[in-house]
């Protein structure tokens, strides 16, 4: 699906131990595979300075893990200071890259609105898809354990669909990724719809499930077309509870999904699926920007 990734790590996320399964990487289809790490920069007597020291042990440490990449891959690291979000977003535009990825921790509305996160602000910003990945799942593996999973990062995809308007767009724009890099014939896909039950009965029709298995099949027919494997699931519930149970049932690698163009992930009076899945999920997120 993708072929240049900028994988962005803090060093403390877990993250950087990708360098180490850039072989795996490979495998899954990257040829080309960016290192990114940024330092703060501090200000000394009012004037902003980068700590160039920080700057070479940054650089060292991240070439040290990619010594054993394939001689046939375009890897390469970059280490600048400055502020973060914006360092990330230059270097997205620099290396052309079609994924961007980033760790996030497990966290609350409090503690994010209290300690902000760059992953979350970079979702409304962001050009490109971003692969988020959770530092404490990541850290546990063992390099061998990680690697397996570099190799199948998007080889089980489990894709959200209500019928909106947004998540047909976003149905629309996977697509059109898939086509311009075709997966290995053994990826698989879910379409899964969740009915609502928080919605009032009278609300969701006669037969909500009938209809919704209908609509849904509708929408894994394109994807079929793609030569893709693609199985469909229609569930009542809370929409949170049931993606994240159909995760676990079906040893899926990523949840894709979109900001379903409700105009501002982060505004915390808007209510988003998208924005709770990416701050409860265990499971790597595949998150689409809202197409322009």
């Amino acid at each position: 699906m993708f072929q240049k990734a900028l994988i962005s790590t803090d060093l403390e996320d877990g993250l950087d131990r990708l360098g180490s399964t850039v072989a795996s990487l490979v495998e899954s289809g990257f040829t080309h595979i960016t290192f990114f790490h940024n330092v703060s920069v501090e200000t000394d007597r009012s004037v902003p300075k980068v700590d160039e020291s920080e700057v070479a042990a940054a650089q060292a440490q991240l070439e040290a893990l990619i010594q054993s990449a394939p001689k046939d891959a375009d890897v390469q690291v970059i280490v600048s200071g400055g502020k973060a979000s914006s360092n990330i977003l230059q270097k997205v535009e620099l290396t052309g890259c079609e994924v961007l990825f980033l760790g996030m921790p497990t966290r609350n509305i409090l503690s994010e609105r209290l300690f902000g996160s760059t992953t979350m602000k970079l979702v409304e910003r962001t050009p490109v898809p971003m692969m988020i990945m959770r530092p404490q799942l990541v850290s546990t593996f063992t390099t061998e354990e990680l690697s397996i999973r570099c190799s199948n990062l998007f080889r089980y995809l489990l894709v959200p669909y209500d019928g909106t308007e947004g998540s047909t767009e976003f149905l629309e724009t996977l697509k059109a990724r898939i086509q311009q890099n075709p997966p290995p014939s053994e990826h698989q896909y879910w379409l899964l719809w969740v009915v609502d039950d928080n919605i009032r009965r009278e609300l969701r029709g006669d037969q909500p499930l009938q209809d919704a298995q209908a609509r849904l099949e509708k929408a894994a027919e394109g994807l079929r077309a793609l030569n893709l494997r693609v199985e469909t699931l229609v569930v009542e519930g809370d929409p949170l509870t049931e993606i994240m149970r159909a995760a676990d049932r079906f040893d899926i690698g990523a949840i894709a999904t979109s900001s379903r163009g409700i105009g501002g992930l982060l505004r915390w009076s808007v209510p988003s699926l998208t924005r709770e899945i990416l701050r409860n999920s265990w499971h790597p997120v595949l998150y689409f920007p809202k197409p322009d």
